[in-house]
This record gives C-alpha cells, sequence and structure tokens, in this order.
C-alpha cells in the first residue's frame, strides 16, 4: 500500500490518561515513539508541542464515551483528526495494550483515511 501521511499519530483516550503513539520513516527504518501524558490542558499542549516537533501530519484518535471531547477540542485546530472506532481497533488479535496498538493503528493511519476504521 501506498504511503499517504508518511507522519501518522494514533491517540488512545482515556478517563486520567492518554497514549500517543507516532510513526515514521527516517532513514529508511520505521521509528516509532509512544508517550503517555495526563488528561489536563497543559498536558495536552505539551502533547502539541511533542507533536509539531516530530512533524505531525494526521491524528487517528480512539475514544471511548466523552472522555475525547475536551482533547478534540484542543487539537482540532492544530492537525487534522480522524476518529476511529474503538470496537474496530480492539477486534484485531494480538494487539489489546495500548502500547502495542498505537504505533501498528499508527501505521495504518499513514496509508491514509479508508484504510482506518471510522466511528
Amino acid at each position: 500500500m501506498e504511503v499517504m501521511y508518511p507522519r501518522g499519530c494514533r491517540l488512545d483516550v482515556h478517563k486520567s490518561c492518554i497514549t500517543a503513539g507516532v510513526r515514521f520513516a527516517q532513514s529508511g527504518k520505521p521509528r516509532k515513539h509512544i508517550r503517555r501524558f495526563a488528561c489536563t490542558t497543559r498536558e495536552l499542549r505539551e502533547l502539541v508541542v511533542w507533536w509539531q516537533e516530530l512533524a505531525v501530519e494526521h491524528v487517528a484518535m480512539e475514544s471511548r464515551g466523552v472522555y475525547g471531547k475536551p482533547v478534540w477540542n484542543i487539537l482540532e485546530g492544530h492537525f487534522p483528526i480522524l476518529l476511529a472506532k474503538a470496537q474496530h481497533i480492539k477486534a484485531v488479535p494480538g494487539r489489546q495494550t495500548d502500547t502495542k496498538d498505537c504505533p501498528w493503528s499508527a501505521e495504518l493511519l499513514q496509508h491514509g483515511p479508508a484504510s482506518f476504521p471510522r466511528g
């Protein structure tokens, strides 16, 4: 598959924390970065700065319930965001932790919105 977005990011939003996974190629090798942030405005602004430093182009966000609304409101002016359906991501065998599925779904996002299960 063709890579449409060389620097994709996946965001998993929970009640008290956020896991962010960034995937991109550097010197021909895939690179992964994973960080956790608290669900506070200050931490979300740190997330924006981190993504800007890594030149993130597009973001896929997985969220259950209302936890993602404030995150979306802060991030929407900085990056194009795609809302992913949580049950589609969790239905994939072998990727049941944020640390494992963040880089995988960030890679999936790199191939364009049509390859990503949306909510």
